[in-house]
């Protein structure tokens, strides 16, 4: 039951409904009285395997904004006024870059509602012309700001946020439940992989979709210098003809195996069966497959362009490499992959303990102190 007097009116907009973003919603509907604006449909969100939503709003009061289209992917929702009106104690952005987010916040700005903004995360750009300036319009207007790491604390800083009115939070994309307790012994691995026909000693997994900014290309290059008992398992769907050429270029073909989109149990098993997480890519906001990677244990390496990399990983649970680097991408893999059964325990133990406050229900429950306060 929810606690009538201390109940907080809450209003959340962001564009459309992602899954992790559902359930941190239904967990925070369960300390307040939540409604969130989407601005987009499941159905809008083509490019999207269908099975990746959760359309479970059970805890909140999901509204679907009347949009006008402007193009793919790109709507415009200017009745978002008519519900700011109403009154909330907070209202929260999501994402402020959406046409509607903007329209909402100058609305704001001129009718002196104040408002806060919730970042994934962010990279700051060089400052320079009109958009820059007017991001800073946009995001130096909040009176309070919800950030996940100190990369996002200085885009916020950057773009006009005072330091004081930063407040960390714990992203994430898992339940409590979903954080193992103790690592898989190798004998569990051995069994798993053998479920999955997976014929390789050791088993490298990355998961993303097939774009140029996951940096794939680097990892395909990086295999042919890796152990001959090493195979690299991608999720993420169909590959391109550009990263089947390439296996063939480098002939690696035998080390490089592509699976399709998985869920649920599927996915959990290729995690748990798998002896290291590698995302090679060229710029990630947040990247909460590396969460989902250290919930199941595993030792991860990924980029100097990462943010939960930064924020997650060090020489204690993995490595974090310069962006576009085969040779030390390869050179990591072999080190991690080569030590001994003990030391492999330390780093998949040390990536359990950093990840274990990295729930929902934290998450949740760190926002709703910040907006006691």
């Amino acid at each position: 039951m929810k606690e009538v007097i201390l109940m907080k009116k809450i209003l959340f907009m962001t564009n459309y409904p992602s899954p992790y973003r559902v359930h941190f919603f239904n967990e925070l509907g369960k300390m307040c009285d939540l409604t969130v604006f989407f601005e987009e449909t499941p159905k809008e969100q083509t490019h999207r395997d269908k099975d990746w939503f959760c359309t479970d709003y059970t805890n909140f009061k999901a509204v679907f904004l009347k949009q006008h289209k402007l193009k793919p992917h790109k709507v415009f929702c200017p009745e978002v006024t008519k519900y700011i009106k109403k009154g909330y104690d907070h209202i929260i952005i999501g994402v402020y870059s959406t046409f509607t987010a903007m329209y909402a916040i100058m609305y704001m700005r001129l009718h002196k509602i104040k408002y806060m903004i919730s970042t994934d995360g962010g990279m700051a750009k060089n400052g320079k012309g009109f958009f820059e300036k007017f991001k800073k319009f946009l995001i130096g207007g909040a009176c309070g700001y919800f950030s996940p790491s100190k990369v996002s604390d200085k885009y916020l800083n950057y773009y006009g946020a005072k330091k004081n009115n930063i407040h960390r939070y714990p992203f994430t994309s898992l339940y409590r439940k979903d954080i193992l307790d103790n690592p898989l012994n190798q004998d569990e691995k051995t069994a798993l992989k053998k479920k999955l026909d997976i014929k390789e000693n050791k088993m490298i997994l990355s998961i993303g979709q097939f774009i140029h900014r996951k940096g794939f290309d680097i990892l395909i290059k990086s295999s042919k210098d890796i152990n001959d008992d090493i195979g690299i398992y991608i999720l993420g769907g169909e590959p391109t003809k550009q990263y089947l050429d390439l296996c063939k270029k480098y002939n690696v073909e035998d080390k490089i195996h592509f699976v399709g989109f998985k869920t649920g149990e599927d996915l959990a098993n290729y995690y748990k069966a798998s002896d290291l997480f590698v995302l090679p890519t060229r710029e990630d906001v947040w990247g909460l497959v590396i969460n989902e990677a250290m919930a199941y244990g595993l030792p991860v390496i990924t980029t100097d362009k990462c943010v939960a990399g930064l924020e997650l990983v060090n020489s204690k649970n993995g490595k974090i490499i310069p962006v576009n680097n085969v040779k030390a991408l390869s050179l990591e893999i072999n080190k991690i992959l080569s030590l001994d059964d003990d030391s492999i325990r330390k780093l998949q133990e040390v990536s359990l303990k950093r990840i274990k406050k990295y729930t929902f229900e934290n998450m949740a429950k760190v926002h709703m102190d910040i907006l006691k306060d």
